[in-house]
């Protein structure tokens, strides 16, 4: 039973995070233009978001040139018509892991910051964009490896936007920026510590809470989670709880804020030892797979932060690529990534994202997200489900935050987990029943829809929210506040 005086002290941890919204939350996902044959436009379910935004244009040596050679530069102009007709805000997403080679470069000086703002601009009014989003990965911090960066990147960055406001155009535009986790770097190459002025020329921001464990983690952990700080201390890498903490400490308000959220999982290979600890020496597949296929309740899956084989290229779901050269000629190996219709039809999990039959599972308690093992393969997949999408929905309405942002629209399963998300947000979760929810349009053509649901066995009540690390019930968060 948690005392009300702990209750005040872990309050105390965000002090403004719990500031309520201004206006409706925003339901926002990226749409990215080269998966546009497996899920065209007239699959998008256009009247369950406020925003879509177009993926990608890159940063290029020329900073009057930005290009769409690699996102479908023909699509864009029917994807902002298309959002038009359903009162959808349509925004363009500048740079990405791929595309933010030059963004240092671009707002390094007044001269450049001038020439950028008539580039942004110019493609603004071309294709009759409603707001440009900022996806630099990362202001002063090495993204991909081969990214210009600069000491005063986020003073340049901030000086650039504010230009970019002062201009007719850009004054009237959505303006939005994905961050990571924690707050841009100083020019000291630490978190910064007041990141206010941003308030003034940002719409919003969308903290990318997701990628967290991944084929470059040291081990496997969870993808996007919504805690950690009740993990271990060498497994605390970042999570919803901890990013919305720094960037509200940061100077950014809650309700300017939106979670990002990933309609995929990440893939590892790790041994059966590593994935299932036991007080025994050892752990024989055929208990393994007869814990799996019995209906205990019991999760099977012991260890969520396993040792993986680094050697072994673990290919994903059917939009995965074999390993390759990246442009900053380094090897980059398969992502291991699993969309989350990937998932159902790998055989994985059901359409709600609990397992099938024979699959290892569990649902992690501390980061609030499921887990899947097979056995055949030795893959660890950690991923979103009804659940987990549910119990996030539920964070951003009692922290006050302004919505959330998915990646990728084309990555879920008859909306699964964009209508999970929204009626978490609405106080309507379903995790608590876990049943899956009525299918919407959104369905990528190379993903299969038939596949049965089951009930999970590791339902989270929906009555509660994280703060601290400390589960704390919405009803008494409310009353405290």
């Amino acid at each position: 039973m948690l005392t009300l005086s702990l209750l005040f002290a872990n309050l105390l941890l965000l002090p403004t995070a719990c500031s309520a919204q201004n206006g409706p939350a925003r339901s926002v996902a990226w749409y990215t233009g080269w998966h546009s044959p497996e899920f065209p436009l007239s699959q998008v379910s256009w009247s369950k978001y406020t925003q879509l935004t177009y993926a990608f244009a890159t940063t290029t040596p020329d900073v009057n040139t930005l290009s769409l050679a690699d996102s479908d530069e023909e699509l864009l102009p029917r994807f902002v018509q298309t959002a038009h007709e359903n009162n959808v805000t349509a925004s363009l997403s500048i740079g990405g892991w791929g595309g933010s080679q030059y963004f240092s470069t671009h707002v390094g000086s007044a001269a450049n910051r001038t020439a950028f703002v008539k580039t942004v601009t110019g493609l603004v009014t071309r294709y009759s964009l409603d707001g440009i989003d900022f996806d630099w990965e990362y202001p002063n911090r090495q993204g991909i490896g081969c990214n210009t960066i600069n000491n005063n990147d986020v003073a340049n960055f901030l000086s650039f936007l504010q230009e970019l406001r002062q201009d007719p155009t850009g004054s009237k535009l959505v303006l939005s920026a994905a961050t990571s986790l924690s707050p841009w770097n100083d020019t000291s190459g630490n978190p910064s510590k007041d990141l206010s002025g941003f308030n003034q020329v940002l719409d919003f921001i969308a903290i990318m809470n997701y990628d967290v464990y991944n084929i470059l983690s040291s081990h496997a952990g969870p993808n996007s989670p919504l805690n950690d700080t009740c993990a271990p201390g060498s497994d605390q890498a970042g999570s919803a709880v901890s990013s919305v903490k720094a960037w509200v400490d940061a100077g950014i308000p809650a309700n300017k804020i939106l979670l990002g959220v990933a309609a995929y999982g990440h893939s590892f290979v790790s041994s059966l030892t590593e994935v299932i600890q036991s007080n025994s020496s050892s752990v024989s597949s055929s208990s393994f797979t007869a814990a799996t296929s019995s209906s205990s309740s019991s999760p099977n899956i012991t260890n969520v932060y396993p040792a993986f084989n680094k050697l072994a290229e673990h290919l994903g779901d059917a939009w995965d690529s074999p390993g390759g050269i990246d442009m900053c000629g380094n090897y980059s190996p398969p992502s291991g990534v699993y969309n989350y219709w990937g998932l159902v039809d790998g055989g994985y999990v059901n359409q709600d994202g609990t397992p099938k039959s024979g699959v290892g599972y569990t649902f992690d308690e501390c980061s609030q997200t499921p887990f899947v093992y097979d056995i055949t393969n030795q893959t660890l997949i950690s991923y979103d489900n009804v659940q987990s999408f549910s119990l996030k929905g539920e964070f951003i309405k009692n922290m006050g935050l302004g919505g959330f942002s998915m990646w990728e629209a084309a990555g879920d399963l008859n909306d699964t987990l964009l209508d999970s998300i929204r009626l978490g947000m609405s106080g309507s979760g379903v995790s608590s029943s876990n049943q899956p929810l009525s299918s919407g349009s959104g369905t990528p053509s190379s993903a299969s829809s038939s596949s049965g649901a089951s009930a999970s066995s590791t339902n989270v009540g929906m009555s509660a929210v994280i703060v601290g690390g400390i589960y704390v019930s919405a009803v008494t968060l409310l009353l405290v506040w």
